[in-house]
């Protein structure tokens, strides 16, 4: 079993970075959902979810990932995801995530495609 939730967050070359650490259930994505929006209503619209400490996602979890992506693609805005668990990558695709939010190896990729408008 995984270990308590916990999030951290950083702002690099006018992306949000969220980090999270644990299972993304419930809790979890409550968590992503209250960080992005405080980002959001201050004009953030590049966000990357560096998932390196979190092997597991559940339906729940998923569906504040999703709000999150609908959120950024009607304003304008990107999500990409990096350091994905295989699993977690092949939920993430079955649901066609991957159709709306882009998927890159490492947090410094995916800044430079969010800086090149990729």
């Amino acid at each position: 079993m995984e270990h308590e939730f916990s999030l951290s967050s950083d702002l690099k070359d006018g992306c949000l970075i969220l980090a999270s650490n644990g299972y993304i259930n419930n809790t979890g994505g409550e968590a992503i959902s209250r960080e992005f929006t405080k980002h959001f209503d201050q004009g953030i619209r590049n966000v990357i979810v560096n998932l390196a400490g979190s092997k597991v996602v559940n339906s729940i979890g998923m569906s504040f990932l999703i709000e999150m992506i609908d959120q950024l693609n009607e304003n304008g805005g990107k999500v990409v995801f990096t350091n994905v668990d295989p699993a977690v990558e092949k939920m993430l695709s079955i649901m066609g995530i991957f159709q709306f939010a882009g998927k890159e190896k490492t947090v410094e990729d995916a800044i430079k495609v969010l800086k090149t408008g990729g």
